[in-house]
Order: C-alpha cells, then sequence, then structure tokens
C-alpha cells in the first residue's frame, strides 16, 4: 500500500511516486472521453455505489488500484462502473491523469486515502492534502492527533512487545483495555483485555497477521477502554463544510473471549440530544485530521466525560445501501459524495450545514452465526422469507457453497447482513427477531 511517507521527490514539476511491481497500466489514448471524468482509488465494498452517484451526474470514471494485486478481503469493484482500470504506476501514471485532466480524485475505501490524498493535491483538485494521510489512516496518529487539538481520546501505547503493554496497563490503571492493528477495520484483530493472558493471547493473534488490507501487523495498539454508549457519525464534506448525514447506535455486546460483536446498527432520530454533541465533536474532529472533503465514517463513544473517538476513516460508512437510506433518511453518502465533488455548489446551496431528517426508523442487522465447517449450500427458501418481511429492503448473503464459515467473533464473520427499515417500530422489531430466528438456518454446513 502506498503511504504519504513513501519517499515522494519533485520532478517536472510533479510528485516522483515510487514504482509497483507488474503494474496494470491503462494507455493514454484509451482514456479520451467527452464527457467529464473523475478518479475512484480502491473503491472496494460500498465504494460500489460511487460509479452510479457521479454517473447520474453525468461523470465517467476510471478506477486506480493503489496496490500491485487486487485486495481479495473486499468486495471487488464492478467493471460496470467504470470506463477503463489503472494501477498505480509511479510518476507515469500521475502524468498521464495530469494530462487527461481528471474532474476529481476520491478515495472508494479506506486503503486509498493516501494516494488520493496525494494524487488529488499533485493534479490541483479538490483534496484533504497529504499532509495529516497518515493521522487519517495509523489509528494510534489518529488519536495522537485529535488529543493533541485538546479533544477527548482514549489513552495509548503502540508497541510490539506485549509485557510492555502489561506494565503499561498496570501501572496507569488501564484495566480493561483494548488491543487492535494500526490501520484496519470492521472490528478486524480488535479485542477487549481484562486480564495480563488475555492481553497476550491479543498480541498473539495481532502481531505478525495480515489485516483486511493486505497490511501484516508488526505493532499492536493498545487504548484504555471507553465506558460508554458507541456511536456511528456519518459525513460528508466541501470545502470544510459539512453535512450530518446520519447518527446510528451501535447495539452491541462481548462473547467470552474478548471480542465485541456489533448486533444491530440503530437510527437515532436526531432530536435526541445526543445529536448536538456527536455533531459537535465529530466536526472538530474533521478540522483537527484535515477532512475537509469527501465523506467520513467515524465512531465515537458517548460516556460520563463526553463523547471520544474511537476511530475515524475519510470513507463512506461500510453499512452503508442507498435503497435503504433513502427511504429513512431521503440520502446517502455516495450521493452527496458525488454531488461533493462533481456539483459542489448544489451541495454547498442545499446540503452543507443542513441537519439529517428521518423519513422512517431503521436497523442494519450482523446476524451472528455459531456454525463452523464448510459450506454446502444456501437454503433460497429462507432467504426468500427474510427478504419478503415487510420491513427487509435488502440482505446481503456472504457465503456460498465452498466458502469456510466458523463462529462469529467480529464483522468479518458475520455470514449475513440485513437492511430494514418500516414506519412501524413493531414491524421493524418483529422482522428482527424471526431474521434472528431463521438465521442459523440460511447455511448448509459440513465440519
Amino acid at each position: 500500500m502506498t503511504t504519504a511517507r513513501s519517499g515522494a521527490r519533485r520532478r517536472t514539476g510533479l510528485v516522483l511516486f515510487p514504482v509497483h511491481p507488474k503494474p496494470q497500466f491503462l494507455e493514454a489514448e484509451t482514456m479520451a472521453t467527452d464527457r467529464p471524468w473523475g478518479v475512484l482509488v480502491d473503491a472496494y465494498s460500498t465504494g460500489n455505489y460511487l460509479p452510479a452517484a457521479f454517473g447520474a451526474l453525468g461523470f465517467d470514471l476510471v478506477h486506480l488500484r493503489s496496490t500491485p494485486d487486487p485486495l481479495t478481503t473486499m468486495v471487488a469493484p464492478d467493471p460496470a462502473g467504470y470506463r477503463e482500470f489503472l494501477a498505480m504506476r509511479g510518476e507515469s501514471t500521475v502524468e498521464l491523469l495530469a494530462e487527461r485532466k481528471p474532474a476529481f480524485v476520491v478515495a472508494g475505501q479506506e486503503p486509498g486515502v493516501p494516494l488520493a490524498d496525494r494524487l488529488s493535491e499533485v493534479l490541483g483538485l479538490r483534496t484533504n492534502g497529504s499532509a495529516l494521510s497518515q493521522a487519517r489512516r495509523d489509528k494510534s496518529v489518529m488519536i495522537e492527533t485529535v488529543g493533541a487539538a485538546g479533544l477527548r481520546t482514549a489513552a495509548q501505547l503502540v508497541t510490539k512487545a506485549p509485557g510492555e503493554a502489561v506494565r503499561w496497563a498496570d501501572v496507569h490503571g488501564h484495566w480493561p483495555c483494548v488491543a487492535k492493528p494500526l490501520s484496519s477495520a470492521s472490528t478486524d484483530g480488535v479485542f477487549v483485555c481484562r486480564s495480563r493472558a488475555e492481553l497476550e493471547r491479543a498480541f498473539e493473534r495481532i502481531i505478525s497477521s495480515t489485516d483486511i488490507f493486505g497490511t501484516t501487523n508488526s505493532l499492536v495498539l493498545v487504548q484504555s477502554y471507553l465506558q460508554g454508549t458507541e456511536y456511528i457519525v456519518d459525513t460528508v464534506s466541501c470545502d470544510g463544510r459539512t453535512r450530518l448525514v446520519g447518527i446510528w447506535r451501535y447495539e452491541k455486546r462481548l462473547l467470552d473471549n474478548g471480542k465485541p460483536i456489533y448486533n444491530r446498527d440503530i437510527l437515532v432520530d436526531p432530536s435526541d440530544e445526543v445529536c448536538d454533541q456527536l455533531h459537535g465533536y465529530v466536526v472538530k474532529v474533521l478540522d483537527a485530521l484535515g477532512i475537509q472533503n469527501g465523506p467520513a465514517h467515524a465512531e465515537v463513544i458517548v460516556g460520563p466525560d463526553g463523547p471520544a473517538l474511537v476511530e475515524i476513516g475519510a470513507r463512506l460508512n461500510g453499512n452503508m445501501h442507498p435503497g435503504m437510506h433513502a427511504s429513512c433518511l431521503g440520502s446517502d453518502q455516495a450521493q452527496l459524495t458525488a454531488l461533493a465533488y462533481g456539483a459542489p455548489e448544489v451541495f454547498l446551496d442545499e446540503h452543507a450545514g443542513r441537519p439529517y431528517a428521518i423519513r422512517q426508523p431503521a436497523v442494519v442487522y450482523n446476524a451472528p452465526t455459531s456454525l463452523s465447517g464448510t459450506v454446502t449450500a444456501v437454503d433460497d427458501e429462507v432467504v426468500g422469507r427474510i427478504r419478503s418481511l415487510p420491513s427487509v429492503v435488502d440482505l446481503t448473503v456472504k457465503k456460498k457453497p465452498g466458502d469456510p464459515i466458523r463462529p462469529t467473533e467480529d464483522l468479518l464473520t458475520s455470514p449475513l447482513r440485513v437492511f430494514l427499515t418500516s414506519k412501524d417500530p413493531a414491524q421493524l422489531e418483529a422482522d428482527y427477531r424471526e431474521i434472528a430466528r431463521l438465521r442459523e438456518t440460511v447455511y448448509g454446513v459440513t465440519s
């Protein structure tokens, strides 16, 4: 993964980017187009919703991959959404893009943030700049930067030595504590540790493992445990003016092994007094981290002393779904991101600074499983029953025959994601309970 620390130097007025081995490369003559166009970097996962949003504004897109090989741990970009695909090939790629004059360069998913920051800055486009790119990806630098701005955060230590982490927790009274990788997501490698033994086991699991973005973990971030209720705060910004897209409350529980399970994301009514508190705090976090343009997905815990940042990504919410968001909120992060870059005057006039409004309640359910083995079949009849429930907008069946399945310990090992919204809260609750009853019958599994 290319980062902002990768030894850039100047030549012909452009940053010389490092060269990746064996890249795919898009020849200049294939990029000619009469329509305005832009670049999405690493548009995996919910980044797949961006092409339609930009396409609605009349833009063609080129997909730029920051890594030599595609990342296989996330949903791949849909080829139908792009005019061409391009892999980063050093400064020659920068020169090609400069020649063809894209209208924007936007990160579609977290690994693409540093490269999108650098390219948009070098090409003179709307940008967050590269000065704080590391703080937007490395969670230890992130918390240090936010804390330096006078905002409440967790205490933290970065180390590869479990003994040092244990001493830190003992000396400062940080039990329980949280151990996690420096730059992953989706609760990948996150452990809540209540004892020396649990912290040492967390180190064993994290050190030398590979995160969901393909990076090997050589260090562990250990943080004080923040007591309180955790919320999602989603925003989109343009030139430093921000639209609060939505706030969701996490309903979660801890397993016996210390892993947090996120059960439901529940849309919070903007009249709830916690919303103003969260909004004000997150805007200050955005300022501290230099996120002045584009989407942001923050996770914040509100405790007795107020909000404290867990982490924030300069990208779309991984649980975003345009169909559900259209029903419950009237807009979504992908649509607003496209406006911020493709029609900024519309975004600033019609969306910036305005609160969100709920049209109807909504829930995202990340269904857990206790199954272990190999998937032999997906029961289409059960899937159909779930889809036919009145409040269900969509269902993501994450496994297929032949895939391994194991008991859920984080968001990555939840085998089903269900998007629900209804004007009737009782219907929403009834459908959730029915899905919870049916969830273990979706997959046939052999040990």
